[in-house]
């Protein structure tokens, strides 16, 4: 092996235990909390010691920007997006982005659960998730009220439709199903009921031309 070679595996070894610590991180703050979880039970998790796992990140407050920084990559991946993008597809095209990004959730009950428990948290004073929980929902009210806007540009959706309003309905509709669907995952069935969701509002916001071009 190379001088050149060993940096590069020191370097994919430290990104892989990086990665574990983060995996470990996000089952226990889901479990726990932020504030109820502790440094020593993630490095239990991985078989680190806590002055291990400080190695890795410096700070409690360093490691859950981590985790967030994680989730919010997964959800790009699951929109197809990356995190700076600013529309997720041109009208109705968006509306379904956020339909599979759902449909993919209920397959990711760990991470639910974590983003529910953080969320719920971050409205409490002092919480280090506040900034990163403001953020996330202006980004997401942002990719819809664009892809909104690029629909009625397009002569798709309604002239008077209400951008900001379909986002903010649609998101306070996402965050209601996870939470019930968390609680009763048998009784709910989340990406159904997001998914007629999004038919009966793409239906409403349909210009009668675009209608009649779908068949509609």
């Amino acid at each position: 092996m190379s001088s050149r070679t060993r940096p590069k595996r020191g370097y994919s070894v430290g990104v892989e235990r990086r990665n574990q610590i983060l995996d470990a991180a996000m089952a226990e703050f889901a479990a726990s909390g932020y504030r109820g979880a502790s440094l020593a039970q993630v490095a239990e998790r991985v078989g680190l010691t806590q002055p291990g796992l400080l190695h890795h990140f410096r700070s409690k407050e360093e490691l859950l920007v981590g985790v967030l920084e994680r989730r919010d990559e997964l959800d790009a991946i699951a929109l197809g997006l990356e995190t700076d993008m600013v529309s997720m597809g041109r009208g109705f095209s968006g509306l379904r982005a956020l339909v599979q990004l759902v449909e993919r959730n209920a397959s990711r009950r760990g991470i639910v659960q974590l983003f529910t428990v953080l969320i719920g948290e971050s409205v409490t004073d002092g919480h280090p998730a506040q900034e990163w929980a403001h953020k996330r929902y202006a980004w997401i009210r942002g990719l819809i009220v664009n892809s909104v806007r690029e629909g009625m540009d397009d002569g798709e959706i309604r002239e008077d439709a209400d951008p900001v309003a379909v986002a903010t309905g649609l998101v306070a509709m996402m965050d209601g199903l996870q939470l019930q669907w968390l609680h009763d995952p048998e009784s709910v069935d989340m990406a159904g009921l997001f998914r007629r969701y999004v038919d009966e509002l793409t239906a409403d916001l349909r210009t009668k031309v675009a209608g009649r071009r779908s068949g509609r």
